[in-house]
């Protein structure tokens, strides 16, 4: 049985930041061996993984990365349960990886991007490390990617990483200056105004039922008659319409326009139609119903 020195304790924590106790018991089981020590402190982060399941992890960061011609663009949420966690440089590494190993890649779910080769380990194996080092639950909570032939892609990222958003911009290439700066000012109107939908076209007919039912019952509760709830309702469903769809918006920046007036000033700026393809909008820790 090799002796295990507190010099040996000490070498492990510097390469996988797990606790001395740990360490030290992990040596102690591969005998001194420090590479079969890291496989087991990366084997405990994964095991103990299954022990953290029920517990809420809001924390984390949001990152985004876009292609230099501005064709292509992911976005990803990596979730920890603390904010020291979230703040650490490891977590913030991690976190990197994860954000370029998935821009290079065509994968499409969690398990997919836990199998990429990253040199000669794997997203897994680095997963379960970060697992073993912080003993919190972590997940990679979800992440998509943009492109765009036509067009290009405008990315917005709010101060400390907790909330970021992506939009498509179709139409033409090569956006000017100023078309450049007005896309970027309706990609911070999504991340302000939080908008459902781009146009009234996208809200699905039962959505627009159920909420017009609500506003009708809710007129004859007040006492109004049918006929003059109706019209109420239809009126309610035109605010519903500016207040969730984003070209409906009034602009943040300026009360006078809609966001489709400053889309129509990129359309002038840009002698093309351009249209907003689509957008995500990831808020850090929030719900799917959000």
């Amino acid at each position: 049985m090799v002796e295990v020195t507190p010099q040996m304790v000490k070498e492990l924590r510097e390469k996988t930041g797990a606790g001395i106790g740990d360490c030290k018991k992990a040596l102690v089981e591969a005998n001194g061996d420090t590479k079969e020590a890291i496989e087991i402190l990366r084997k405990k982060g994964a095991a103990s993984a299954s022990n953290r399941a029920g517990r809420v992890a809001k924390e984390g960061l949001i990152y985004t990365k876009t292609s230099a011609d501005l064709k292509k663009a992911i976005i990803i949420e990596v979730n920890c349960e603390t904010d020291f966690v979230s703040r650490n440089e490891e977590f913030v590494k991690y976190v990197s990886l994860l954000r370029d190993a998935f821009f290079d890649s065509n994968v499409n779910t969690v398990d997919e991007l836990l199998k990429l080769k990253v040199g000669d380990d794997t997203i897994e194996s680095i997963h379960n490390e970060i697992l073993a080092k912080f003993g919190e639950k972590i997940q990679i909570r979800r992440f998509d990617k943009l492109t765009v032939e036509n067009g290009w892609i405008d990315e917005y990222m709010h101060t400390g990483n907790k909330l970021a958003v992506l939009a498509v911009f179709e139409g033409a290439s090569n956006p000017t200056p100023l078309a450049k700066s007005l896309s970027h000012d309706i990609t911070m109107q999504i991340a302000a105004m939080n908008p459902k939908f781009i146009d009234r076209s996208q809200v699905n007919h039962s959505t627009l039922e159920n909420e017009k039912n609500i506003y009708i019952q809710q007129a004859i509760d007040e006492g109004k008659k049918p006929e003059i709830a109706e019209k109420i309702a239809l009126g309610k469903l035109e605010k519903y319409f500016s207040e969730f769809c984003l070209l409906e918006q009034q602009f943040v920046k300026d009360g006078d326009k809609t966001v489709e007036d400053v889309l129509k000033e990129i359309c002038n700026e840009m002698g093309a139609e351009i249209k907003i393809k689509a957008f995500r909008r990831y808020l850090l820790g929030e719900s799917e119903e959000d």
